[in-house]
């Protein structure tokens, strides 16, 4: 399987690069924790990167991963899945897992994990039977580790069917797995980036710390648990992209390397960062 990027790739993920680095700093990450609609200007220059999710998953997991490298804020993440499920203008998102958390549809009014549930214009219910728009009820957010990432309880009420089968729904997850991994991978891969550069530069015992055999290992582990994901998320991408018989078990693979990455090089970045972490 050949990883090569195209040039059209390479000045995508440079563009998504040049564009995210400029206009979401982590001071805006920081603000959007207290009032969410600070990202509302970002997200009117983002709006139109959301047709990528029409497109192949490599493209969009390319710029997802830098989506994921400062910590994307806003509807961004929520729209692109919720329009790959169902084709829809405006921002969206897809309610699925019930109260067990269950990523799994279901005929419960009560739903999970909705991202952004309470500034998108349109949500996708995901039901035993298959999906409708739905109105909210009631909605309530859900205190996690990472306040950048908005998540919501909400009661829902059917609306408009919209009438998908179950084969899509599988897709659908499988696609949504790998497009979250590629923005995991994009996170660990700037912790790492920075955690190296702190490495070269913190000065213990009259030497960079960086020279400390203990070190060195953390950060070759942390290289190396990266390099796996990365490999697995885009190999389940170009797999997805071919309907390859692997979809499945790949985009599983690539969900659990991004996750194991990503936490080991948070893990990791704030001990050797030490009281600075």
């Amino acid at each position: 399987m050949d990883f090569t990027t195209t040039e059209e790739q390479v000045m995508l993920r440079d563009t998504a690069r040049a564009l995210l680095t400029d206009r979401c700093p982590p001071s805006l990450v920081r603000a959007h924790m207290d009032d969410p609609s600070v990202v509302d200007p970002l997200w009117s220059q983002l709006s139109e990167w959301v047709e990528l999710a029409d497109g192949p998953l490599v493209d969009l997991c390319l710029f997802l991963e830098e989506c994921g490298a400062v910590l994307l804020p806003g509807p961004f993440l929520a729209t692109v899945l919720a329009r790959r499920l169902v084709a829809s203008d405006g921002t969206a998102t897809v309610a699925m897992a019930g109260r067990d958390g269950h990523w799994i549809p279901n005929d419960e009014s009560t739903k999970t994990f909705v991202l952004e549930a309470d500034r998108v214009d349109q949500v996708l219910a995901v039901w035993g039977s298959g999906v409708s728009t739905a109105s909210i009820t009631n909605v309530r957010q859900v205190g996690t580790v990472d306040w950048s990432r908005r998540v919501f309880e909400a009661e829902l009420r059917p609306s408009t069917n919209v009438g998908i089968g179950s084969r899509p729904i599988d897709d659908w997850l499988e696609f949504a797995y790998v497009a979250l991994a590629a923005e995991m991978v994009g996170t660990a891969r700037w912790l790492l980036r920075k955690t190296i550069d702190y490495a070269k530069q913190r000065v213990q015992f009259d030497v960079p710390i960086g020279s400390f055999q203990a070190i060195q290992h953390k950060l070759a582990n942390m290289s190396l648990a990266v390099e796996r994901a990365t490999s697995a998320v885009y190999y389940a991408a170009m797999a997805i992209d071919a309907d390859d018989p692997d979809r499945h078990r790949a985009a599983h693979v690539a969900k659990a390397a991004a996750g194991r990455a990503a936490t080991l090089c948070a893990k990791d970045g704030i001990q050797i960062h030490g009281g600075i972490g």
